[in-house]
C-alpha cells in the first residue's frame, strides 16, 4: 500500500481518541503522507469535507473510535473504495474493530501497511432508494443511502409510540403485512446489532445475504426471513396518515417516507474493506466475547481438545 494521502477520523468528544489521531497524523506526515484530521459524531461529519478536499485517491482511513465511528465512516468511504483501518480507542463492544492493543506500536503498523503485510475483509452493504409512483411507473426520489449494519423503516413521534403498517415486497412480490414498531433489513455484519435485538439471524460476517427482522409484530406468526443477496426488498407504509415513517441508517436518520412513497433496498455496488491486523481472527471468539456468551460448562486447555 501507498501512503501519499491519508485521513484520520476520531471520535468527537473522546479525548484519548484524540490524543492518538494527532499521534497518528504527526508519523505519516514524517512519512511523507498527506493527512487530512477530524472529529466524527452525531453533530460532526468530517468525510464529505475530506473527499471533496482530496483531488487524487485517498490511501487509508484510519479509524479510531467504537462501532458507531466505524459504521459512519464506512457508509461515506465504501462508495469511494477506500480501506479503513479501525481500532477501538473510546468503544465499548468493538464488533468492527482492531482491539486497541495491537495499536500501540504505531511506527510497525505504517510499515506493516507500506510492505502490504495485513488482510483486507470485504463486508457486504446495502443501499436504500425512494421512489414515487405505482406498478412499474416508479421515478426515483432523492438521494441514495448506504448501511454497512442495517436498514430500518420504523415509526417516530415526539409524543407518542406509533406503530406501523408495512408491506413487504421481495423481488415484486408480497411477502406480507407487518404491523408492529417496524422492520430491519440487515447485512451479516448487522445481524448482531438491531437484528440480534429483535431476535432476528445472526449470520457469519463473510456470507452475503439479506435478512429482515419484524419489530415486536403484532403477530405470532411474524417471524425473520433471510434472502440472498441478490433480492430486491420493497417496503411500503399503509396509512400512514401522520407521516410518522422514517427510513434509519445504521441508526441515524436518513429520510422521512412520505404518502405515495416506497423504499426500495438491494445489496449495494460496493463494499466496505476493512485492513486485518490480527494474526488469527475467529467470528465465534468475537460473539462469545462481545456478547458474553456463557453456555460454557467445561473448561479446558487447547491441548486437551484432542
Amino acid at each position: 500500500m501507498e501512503l501519499k494521502r491519508a485521513i484520520v477520523a476520531y471520535k468527537a468528544g473522546d479525548k484519548t481518541s484524540k490524543q492518538w489521531a494527532e499521534k497518528c497524523v504527526k508519523e505519516l506526515e514524517a512519512r511523507n503522507c498527506n493527512v487530512l484530521m477530524g472529529p466524527s459524531g452525531i453533530k460532526d461529519n468530517p468525510y464529505p469535507v475530506f473527499l471533496a478536499s482530496s483531488s487524487v485517491k485517498i490511501d487509508l482511513a484510519v479509524i479510531l473510535g467504537g462501532d458507531g465511528t466505524i459504521l459512519a465512516a464506512s457508509r461515506n468511504l465504501a462508495p469511494e473504495g477506500i480501506p479503513i483501518l479501525a481500532v477501538n480507542v473510546g468503544g465499548h463492544l468493538g464488533f468492527l474493530t482492531e482491539p486497541f492493543e495491537l495499536f500501540q506500536d504505531t511506527e510497525a503498523i505504517w510499515e506493516r501497511l507500506s510492505t502490504d503485510r495485513y488482510a483486507v475483509q470485504k463486508r457486504m452493504m446495502l443501499q436504500a432508494q425512494l421512489y414515487e409512483g405505482e406498478g412499474i411507473e416508479l421515478t426515483a426520489v432523492g438521494e441514495k443511502f448506504y448501511c454497512l449494519n442495517e436498514m430500518c423503516i420504523k415509526p417516530a413521534s415526539i409524543d407518542r409510540m406509533p406503530t406501523s403498517i408495512l408491506e413487504l415486497e421481495a423481488d415484486g412480490q408480497v411477502v406480507d403485512q407487518y404491523s408492529g414498531d417496524g422492520l430491519i433489513v440487515s447485512t451479516p455484519t448487522g445481524s448482531t446489532g438491531y437484528t440480534v435485538s429483535a431476535n432476528g439471524p445472526i449470520l457469519h460476517p463473510s456470507m452475503w445475504a439479506i435478512a429482515i427482522t419484524p419489530i415486536c409484530p403484532l403477530s405470532l406468526s411474524g417471524r425473520p426471513l433471510v434472502l440472498p443477496p441478490g433480492s430486491t426488498v420493497g417496503v411500503r407504509p399503509i396509512r400512514d396518515y401522520e407521516i410518522n415513517t422514517k427510513l434509519w441508517t445504521d441508526g441515524a436518520l436518513g429520510t422521512t417516507i412520505w404518502p405515495g412513497q416506497r423504499v426500495s433496498i438491494a445489496m449495494a455496488n460496493c463494499q466496505a474493506h476493512f485492513i486485518i491486523l490480527r494474526k488469527s481472527y475467529s467470528f465465534y471468539e468475537t460473539l462469545r466475547e462481545k456478547l458474553q456468551w456463557a453456555g460454557t460448562r467445561v473448561h479446558y486447555q487447547d491441548k486437551e481438545k484432542s
